[in-house]
């Protein structure tokens, strides 16, 4: 029989010694680095408490407190100081053995319940000015009540829609054209870029007074003959400072004229970037 054949007893014919099945993820208890395990080691040790889960049910003593008093249906303004003193006792004892830091607050609690239980079994003392006795467990009815509407203002914002756990934000991506299409140029761009320009000329020119006869016509040729054979040209070296502002104003009316009779185009790439001017053309 060829080695690793199975005789019929489950061994190995060729030592003897028991075989492992080739199948045995149905049988095996677990695996272990990849290889079966059919039964637990003997020398496996397991905490007592390895697979115990201790579930923190409470958020703190008020909360322990105020679960004890509803689940009994007591009446919170009229509390059974003894029945939920060994209740509450009886929960610390069991939170004690397990984790001490977790019980210190608890038993800060348990002290207090326990005063308010002695103080309750004494002849109750009025204070001066006072038609009734002081109730011992006053203090404490008002921190629970106090307690109680914050747990539940929060129970309720917990049940509003809160974002990535009831819902998700929608981002839809947009794909942008290959062909750029440059935003239209208003008029309070055209207005802030002449400004800029008369503010310029101020600072270059000379006070001379004279009388010229200027011609729109001949300054709208003369924009023209600038924008020929160029595919784009700078608003701005469309003016020359240096000729005053008369002959500015007169080639920023040609200029409009201009753009009125769709001779030339002005256009911007984006906001507050510079302006362009060229000549308007229709393609055959």
């Amino acid at each position: 029989m060829a080695p690793g054949v199975l005789a019929p007893d489950g061994t190995s014919e060729r030592d003897g010694s028991p075989a492992m099945p080739e199948v045995v993820d149905q049988v095996a208890l677990a695996r272990l680095y990849g290889e079966p395990l059919f039964a637990l080691p003997q020398d496996l040790y397991i905490p007592p408490d390895a697979l115990e889960v201790f579930l923190e049910a409470f958020e703190g003593p008020l909360d322990l407190l105020l679960y004890l008093i509803r689940k009994q249906n007591f009446n919170i303004l009229d509390i059974p100081m003894v029945s939920v003193t060994r209740q509450y006792l009886a929960y610390v004892d069991e939170v004690r053995s397990r984790n001490l830091e977790l019980a210190a607050e608890y038993l800060l609690m348990a002290a207090m319940l326990i005063e308010i239980k002695s103080r309750m079994l004494l002849p109750p003392r009025k204070h001066e000015g006072a038609e009734e006795a002081e109730d011992p467990r006053a203090e404490l009815v008002r921190r629970l009540l106090e307690y109680e509407q914050v747990k539940l203002a929060a129970q309720q914002l917990a049940h509003l829609p809160q974002y990535g756990r009831d819902f998700l934000r929608a981002q839809v991506t947009i794909e942008q054209s290959l062909q750029p299409r440059f935003p239209d140029v208003h008029l309070t761009d055209l207005q802030e870029a002449w400004r800029d320009i008369l503010r310029r000329a101020r600072l270059v020119q000379h006070h001379r007074i004279t009388r010229e006869e200027l011609s729109v016509r001949e300054y709208m040729s003369q924009v023209l003959k600038t924008l020929q054979g160029r595919r784009f040209v700078e608003f701005e070296e469309l003016f020359d400072p240096a000729k005053g502002s008369t002959v500015l104003v007169v080639t920023f009316i040609a200029l409009l004229e201009l753009a009125k009779e769709t001779l030339v185009e002005i256009t911007q790439a984006e906001a507050f970037a510079p302006i362009y001017v060229r000549l308007a053309y229709t393609p055959a």
